[in-house]
């Protein structure tokens, strides 16, 4: 444990009431972590029928409703500034934390050049993972993904189910950009990924860490297994990461990227191939092609997205419309 325990807010956005049972134990695992955070802060995210349910359910936590534009960057800045604690921490209200996941975090903290620490996300199948799904790809449902580091590591970026930052570091930044991220059902992302650049960007010398020993167990759907969402949240990734390498650079957007589809996904891909023709497992075909096509819609995704940029620049030469604007109507 470090020599100076940091106080800690523990932040949970929610928005549907579909989620309600999930929302409560993950509640209740921050309730019983072996670090007490000094606040649990639940965010509803414009939803005053589920905001009015909570305050009965939910007495001895900060229950506060967004005061942003929907979505959950505009909820988790709602959040940031409500909490009152050095260290912020951010909890999906899918995601339920391990006991010590608060404890372990807060190690890394001792050292003052550590701006933000995430941990693993583990994902538990409503209905059992589909065969042709490869923990390769494990990011597509918000989760850990095969080829991240097996031990604490300096990263670029966070992931969001499963992340905390300085309260200060956030303030300097100014928090969330709300033209990232998804909204309602609309599976973007990348916010946590712009953030976490933006921040080391400003703190030179600064590190951002990840401890796969910190552990949240993220539930996932049946309904995100399927190969239809696993095809649009590429989509929207590679739109997600064209608006970010618009912000901050191609090179920082991609850096990670880069190893991920010259040595992760092909490793996968010829495993796959090699496991299915050698009878080892019938699935490994599927996987493979499933990663092909994820990559592919990625691809095209990215590509898409930098041509909105483009665009939005051409016309930003000629009118006064804000760049951002193209981003918000021209998605697919």
């Amino acid at each position: 444990m470090p020599s100076s325990i940091p106080t800690i807010s523990v932040v949970i956005c929610t928005y549907t009431e579909k989620r309600l049972s999930l929302l409560t134990q993950v509640v209740e695992s921050v309730r019983l972590q072996t670090l007490t955070p000094d606040q649990i802060i639940v965010v509803v995210d414009h939803n005053e029928d589920l905001y009015k349910r909570l305050l009965m359910d939910f007495r001895d936590v900060v229950l506060v409703e967004s005061q942003a534009q929907p979505g959950l960057a505009g909820a988790r800045n709602t959040g940031v500034s409500v909490a009152t604690s050095e260290i912020i921490a951010f909890l999906d209200d899918d995601a339920e934390a391990a006991p010590d996941w608060l404890e372990r975090l807060s190690v890394f903290y001792d050292d003052p050049d550590v701006l933000a620490v995430g941990g693993r996300v583990e994902p538990v199948w409503e209905t059992g993972r589909p065969a042709y799904f490869s923990e390769e790809l494990d990011w597509i449902v918000g989760c850990s993904y095969r080829g991240m580091p097996r031990m604490a590591a300096e990263v670029r970026n966070l992931i969001g189910a499963n992340m905390s930052f300085r309260s200060d570091v956030l303030e300097h930044v100014g928090g969330f950009n709300h033209d990232l991220g998804r909204q309602a059902v609309k599976p973007l992302g990348c916010e946590e990924t712009e953030i976490c650049i933006r921040s080391t960007l400003a703190s030179p010398g600064a590190r951002i860490v990840y401890d796969p020993a910190a552990v949240v167990n993220h539930h996932v759907p049946t309904s995100r297994g399927t190969l239809s969402y696993m095809l649009t949240r590429a989509w929207s990734e590679g739109l997600s990461k064209a608006q970010v390498s618009h912000l901050v650079g191609h090179k920082r957007a991609l850096r990670s990227e880069r190893r991920y589809v010259r040595t992760i996904l092909p490793r996968a891909v010829l495993s796959g191939i090699r496991d299915w023709g050698t009878g080892r497992d019938s699935a490994g075909l599927g996987q493979a092609g499933a990663i092909v096509a994820v990559l592919a819609c990625t691809t095209g995704g990215y590509l898409r997205g930098r041509q909105i940029a483009h665009t939005t620049r051409s016309r930003a030469a000629r009118t006064t419309t804000a760049p951002e604007e193209a981003w918000r109507t021209v998605t697919t």
